[in-house]
């Protein structure tokens, strides 16, 4: 059972669908018992994707990740493709209790984690974008929750996660080009070189950056101001060790995916507190 837990990625799933529930904070103000079900269809769906996207890479993540739960001979490939099948099922049944706009963004992403599991995450950029909106549609998930309004109040924070998400998926291929190469994938690291995708990353994580605090004074004021600069800054310092790298070791050694990682985590948090308390 441990192999069929971990291979859904639990502790992001969960984190995913809490972010969809902030979705509707910021939307709304308040969290209601009926936004309680965006947890567990986000989760659910998240939960899916994650199972397909190893089941399609279990020959790359023999190389690149093999203590993953399909290398590592916990989880079947056959015993992960009907375990993705029924969760997305799960997860886009429960979306009938919400509204037609959830349910046609459950519908639509689910498919669009199949694709990207099978056709998407082999094409340079287009599937590093195709991560980035799956990401970023979660807040538009739980803004639709609420309506049209709930919808469009969740797009500047969509699009800081967007951006991010594009900076973070670009240098976790930089960091996998020796597996990729191995299991035939083409991504942008290859036909970039690692030093331009680099930059490019920084261009993407800094443009973040600066729409996190652009709607500082119709939204939260100083304080979030003060507390998303500040984590800004501590990202940018986390991430500098990147700098001058030239092959994937080098980036791996940096931290700098784990470093962007957990300033997504923390920026939810202050999203999150902003939005209660502000």
């Amino acid at each position: 059972m441990h192999g069929y837990v971990s291979i859904t990625r639990p502790a992001n799933s969960v984190v995913a669908g809490l972010a969809g529930v902030l979705g509707y904070l910021i939307a709304t103000g308040t969290v209601t018992p009926e936004s309680a079900a965006l947890i567990g269809i986000v989760a659910l769906v998240t939960a899916a994707g994650n199972v397909i996207n190893d089941y399609c890479d279990a020959e790359i993540d023999a190389v690149n990740r093999p203590d993953r739960p399909i290398p590592a001979g916990k989880v079947s490939r056959r015993g992960a493709l009907i375990y993705a099948a029924l969760l997305f099922a799960a997860g886009n049944l429960l979306a009938l209790t919400t509204n037609l706009s959830c349910l046609a963004i459950a519908l639509f992403n689910s498919a669009l984690l199949v694709l990207y599991a099978t056709r998407l995450k082999g094409m340079p950029f287009v599937g590093n974008l195709a991560v980035a909106y799956l990401s970023a549609s979660i807040f538009l998930f739980g803004g639709a929750l609420a309506g049209p309004d709930g919808l469009a109040a969740n797009l500047p924070v969509a699009g800081v996660t967007f951006l991010a998400m594009v900076a973070r998926e670009v240098l976790k291929d930089a960091e996998d080009v020796e597996g990729d190469a191995a299991g035939g994938a083409r991504t942008l690291p290859m036909v970039l070189g690692i030093p331009r995708t680099i930059a490019l990353a920084f261009a993407f994580a800094a443009a973040a950056m600066v729409l996190s605090m652009l709607p500082v004074f119709r939204w939260w004021g100083l304080p979030y101001l003060l507390a998303i600069g500040l984590l800004n800054a501590a990202v940018l310092l986390g991430a500098a060790g990147v700098r001058g790298c030239t092959t994937p070791a080098c980036i791996r050694s940096s931290r700098v995916t784990s470093t962007l990682k957990k300033g997504m985590f923390l920026s939810l948090l202050i999203f999150t507190a902003a939005a209660v308390l502000l």
